[in-house]
């Protein structure tokens, strides 16, 4: 009699066991073929997450107006921010964190530490563009293959440049030919001569891009002495300079006068691209995290549902045992099952705690934060079978990736600098002409002495012998000082505008080198680069087709491997059912019972396995066509027209365009 109601109490106890026990919804006896997620948490914002809007444009210097001295002071930086974002702490309850993986992707942007340190390269590009643009080389960023132009052509700078010489000389200096030194002949010993001499000069000074350069000056000098023989005493002499100078070959034109701008603002999209390039892998390595804490989880659950099961089939068949109607065989048999289910969850569990660790690190800037560290991450979303992503043909898809490919528009830039330089290197082969005009005025005045005159008795007249005649005499004038006629800074600089004394010169200065093999050897390096890059190009082309094609193939199986991961479960069900009905009438054993259980719950874990693939293979899909920050609703873009707040001008997606990048091209013949 025991034995009649013993298999169909355990036959009971399996299928409520199982089919009422802790399984997921999107797993359950009665799925549908092509399971759907659950319903997720309702979205808070339907505006696109934005990584733009810094504090500051690197690209322009403080200005001079109204504070003369804010060019000559360093600007403020602030420090990183290294704290988790608030929404963290919003979003955790009773030290549980629940995520849907839009969220998980949004705090990854907000938190992830690589978008913190990769934030800076544009900025440092930035910087690039601000040295250029005075005239320097700007650098190399990340990605970047050009700093500046390898060409030795003129460097001119582009910032306007003040020299203001002050110099007062006060001397005395013995006096050892009274003669030559203008003091007279009344001087029997050593004597000193003092004299004093103030200079002031100004010049300005500034270079342009088409291989000029500008230059004035203004040059003062006072000079005074104790004993002279000049005409003023003391004197003031002004001089007025104006002068151009022009590259005539080597350094002639635009074109290689903003070579390094031009190539530095090309560095600020490589950088641009690189940034975006982070924030593409960022969202992809925080979607494949998240559906891996998700298939943790789920196993987990199945895993422990198999012990539960095995629990009480080996408490059954001791029980069947005392009261002799089963083989000890069957109860080892049952225990063993047991032990090796209770294996399988304790591995689903370090797996689920790993997972959720390298969750926990990829959305937040410190994971060990006090408030953190211990909380539960649940993810609300269950993967589903997507809809069909894929671009109609192969050619559509890998016409896409070529569009927004960060990797491809990086090359196809650095291939534009390349171009700059190989002209810039042609440029530097031709010698240096540099013609100079220049003109000066130059005024003169100071004090001089005023005299009275008067004829008087000279030197007697001798006769041929050299006797004096008496009563003859040669006329003399008789100069009698007088006072002083006063002149100084204001006669000098009037003459020197009634331009008195020009002074107008035209130079041409020409420099040959003879056999030139340091511009042959830039020149034939840079385009050894051009074709170099060229070649790389068309190497990241292929390597992205391939790409594209094997993310094509993986998404396209992994669809059919849910498709038939969901009909093995099916199936595998039905085949558990039957075996249950058949060890109800007596037709099977517990073996039989146990295997067709453990076929279902691996059939459950392939099934999840499957659909969590399947999701991070979209994911991967949408990497390798470039899609990944619309899809996910990111973009990457330049703050309002007008404001000084700037942080990257990454291209994203707004509204369903592009934006903040112009369109590149692949041809020999972009601009």
């Amino acid at each position: 009699m025991k034995t009649l109601y013993a298999r169909p109490l355990l036959a009971a106890i399996l299928t409520a066991t199982l089919v009422g026990g802790p399984v997921s919804p999107a797993f359950a006896q009665d799925a549908p073929q092509n399971p759907q997620a659950a319903p997720a948490k309702p979205a808070t914002s339907i505006e696109p997450v934005s990584l733009g809007s810094a504090k500051y444009n690197y690209t322009r210097a403080p200005k001079p107006f109204p504070n003369l001295f804010a060019p000559y002071s360093p600007i403020k930086i602030a420090s990183p921010v290294l704290t988790n974002s608030p929404r963290i702490e919003q979003l955790i309850h009773e030290g549980k964190l629940e995520l849907s993986m839009q969220e998980a992707v949004e705090l990854a942007l907000e938190n992830s530490m690589d978008i913190v340190v990769q934030r800076y390269n544009p900025w440092f590009a930035d910087t690039g563009i601000l040295k250029a643009k005075a005239g320097g080389f700007g650098g190399t960023t990340p990605g970047a293959v050009f700093g500046g132009s390898s060409a030795n052509n003129p460097l001119l700078n582009f910032d306007p440049v003040v020299t203001t010489v002050l110099t007062l000389d006060d001397r005395k200096s013995p006096i050892n030919n009274p003669l030559t030194s203008g003091t007279g002949t009344g001087i029997s010993s050593l004597a000193a001569l003092a004299t004093h001499t103030s200079i002031f000069n100004v010049q300005y000074a500034q270079g342009f891009a088409t291989g000029t350069t500008f230059f004035t000056a203004w040059d003062n000098t006072r000079n005074s002495a104790s004993l002279s023989a000049n005409l003023f005493n003391p004197s003031v002499q002004t001089t007025i300079f104006a002068g151009l100078q022009q590259q005539l070959l080597n350094g002639f034109g635009r074109s290689v006068g903003t070579r390094n701008i031009r190539i530095a603002k090309n560095n600020r999209k490589i950088a641009d691209w690189a940034f975006t390039q982070q924030a593409i892998t960022t969202v992809t390595n925080t979607i494949a995290a998240y559906w891996e804490l998700v298939f943790a989880r789920e196993n987990v659950k199945v895993q422990q549902q198999a012990v539960t099961v095995a629990e009480k089939l080996y408490n059954d068949n001791k029980k069947q045992l005392e009261i002799g109607t089963m083989a000890p065989l069957d109860v080892t048999r049952a225990e063993s099952e047991l032990a090796t289910n209770r294996q399988n969850l304790i591995v689903a569990q370090t797996l689920q705690l790993q997972d959720q660790q390298a969750l926990k690190n990829a959305i937040s800037k410190n994971s060990l934060a006090p408030n953190f560290v211990n909380v539960e991450v649940i993810p609300t979303d269950l993967p589903s079978r997507p809809e069909a992503i894929e671009a109609p043909s192969f050619e559509e898809a890998v016409k896409e990736a070529f569009a927004k490919r960060p990797e491809l528009q990086e090359e196809a830039l650095n291939l534009l600098n390349s171009g700059i330089d190989v002209k810039a290197t042609r440029n530097a082969l031709l010698p240096t002409a540099t013609l100079t005009a220049q003109y000066s005025s130059v005024g003169l005045a100071g004090n001089q002495a005023k005299f009275t005159t008067a004829t008087v008795a000279g030197a007697p007249v001798v006769d041929a012998n050299g006797n004096p005649v008496p009563g003859d005499f040669l006329p003399a004038t008789q100069f009698t000082p007088n006072g002083i006629a006063s002149a100084g800074f204001g006669d000098a600089l009037s003459s020197a505008f009634h331009n008195n004394f020009p002074d107008y010169q035209v130079s041409l200065n020409v420099q040959i080198p003879i056999r030139n093999r340091s511009a042959q050897a830039d020149n034939q390096r840079a385009i050894l680069t051009q074709r170099y890059l060229e070649a790389q190009l068309q190497q990241l082309k292929n390597a992205a087709m391939l790409d594209v094609r094997n993310t094509y193939i993986a998404l396209t199986q992994d669809r059919a491997q849910v498709d038939a991961a969901s009909k093995a479960r099916e199936l595998q069900q039905q085949t558990f059912d039957a075996e249950q009905k058949k060890y109800q009438l007596g037709a099977s054993t517990v073996y039989l019972v146990i295997q067709t259980q453990r076929d279902l719950i691996n059939a459950q874990g392939t099934e999840l396995r499957a659909l969590a693939n399947l999701a991070e293979a979209k994911a991967n899909y949408e990497r390798a066509v470039g899609r990944t920050l619309e899809v996910n609703r990111v973009t990457i873009a330049d703050a309002k027209t007008g404001e000084a707040e700037r942080e990257t001008l990454i291209p994203g997606t707004l509204h369903g365009q592009v934006v903040g990048t112009e369109r590149l091209s692949f041809n020999s013949g972009q601009k």
